[in-house]
């Protein structure tokens, strides 16, 4: 039994408070001035005692039995029906005409209080076999570091010099990560255009040929840059099926936009760095980390270098 946060006895101490009264012979007042409680409050658990016996010292819920306006089940059964077509609390609670904070009390009391991929599709989770059979490839847009932030300086940052930091626009942090094994490959380069992409994906394809595998396919968002002509080529060229992801759906290439974001955490803000300089060049050491050491949920808690080996022994049993 979980006892109350501020209950002034503990069962022990109701059961002392009950033997004083009814084996010592002391009055109802001594007991509860020597318990430290009202009247009331011995009168109450004695009462519970002589009704229940012992089971009467345990804590009940403070909850009514019976509320005059609980909501109906079937409001309720409505309620939840709109709630999975993701209309949000407010839009609930003006077509039934309810109270919106009625509405949302609901909500969180079935576990339908946050949206998330409620009434969506089911997520479709694939991992492929073989390393190099799929490599996705992201960008992701960093501003530069003009000069150290509020967060090295403090107040000492401020009066204006964010605009300084706008000024010097932005770099591009390409990321090349394997379906398979999850090894990554990241450059930070100084835009997303065509033939940078093409120069980032003949030297990811390189790196991951310094790992045995060979790259079969490529998977990337609907970017200008991957939409060129001259991109198309260089992926015949390399002899490297291109795959691009379903219009306004990121997730298709959600194993590049996680590692982005751990890579965000991890790298480009997990740690205050002077200037840009100093950024990119722990890049290396930090992809080291992500590469050989961290361990990584999706691939039961090993290092992607680990799964490499992993799969090149599983299929090496195999050939």
């Amino acid at each position: 039994m979980r006892l109350h946060a501020n209950a002034r006895l503990s069962v022990k101490g109701r059961e002392l408070l009950i033997d004083r009264v009814e084996v010592a012979g002391w009055s109802l007042t001594q007991a509860a001035e020597a318990a430290g409680v009202s009247d009331r409050t011995a009168h109450k658990w004695l009462a519970r005692h002589r009704a229940e016996g012992p089971a009467g010292l345990a804590d009940r819920s403070s909850a009514p039995v019976r509320v005059a306006n609980r909501t109906e089940e079937r409001r309720v059964e409505a309620i939840a029906a709109l709630r999975r077509l993701r209309m949000t609390g407010a839009e609930i609670a003006e077509v039934l005409c309810m109270a919106h904070s009625t509405v949302s009390g609901i909500l969180t009391k079935i576990g339908m209080g946050k949206l998330g991929r409620l009434g969506l599709e089911p997520a479709v989770r694939y991992e492929r076999e073989r390393p190099g059979e799929l490599i996705h490839i992201d960008v992701k847009k960093l501003g530069r570091i003009a000069r150290p932030g509020h967060r090295m300086l403090g107040r000492q940052s401020a009066g204006g010099h964010h605009r300084v930091a706008y000024a010097q626009g932005w770099e591009f942090v390409h990321v090349a990560i394997d379906d398979a094994t999850r090894l990554a490959y990241v450059e930070v380069l100084s835009d997303e255009k065509a033939l940078t992409a093409i120069g980032f994906l003949r030297r990811a394809v390189e790196h991951f040929a310094g790992y045995g595998m060979t790259v079969q396919q490529l998977i990337t968002d609907n970017g200008s840059a991957y939409r060129s002509t001259v991109h198309a080529i260089a992926c015949r060229t390399l002899g490297i099926r291109h795959l691009r992801t379903r219009p306004y759906r990121p997730q298709t290439n959600g194993k590049a936009e996680r590692f982005i974001r751990t890579m965000l955490g991890g790298w480009a803000y997990g740690a205050i760095y002077r200037d840009s300089r100093e950024r990119t060049a722990t890049l290396t050491g930090w992809m080291d980390f992500y590469n050989r050491q961290r361990p990584h949920g999706a691939i039961g808690h090993k290092p992607p270098i680990a799964r490499l080996h992993e799969r090149n022994n599983l299929l090496g049993s195999y050939s």
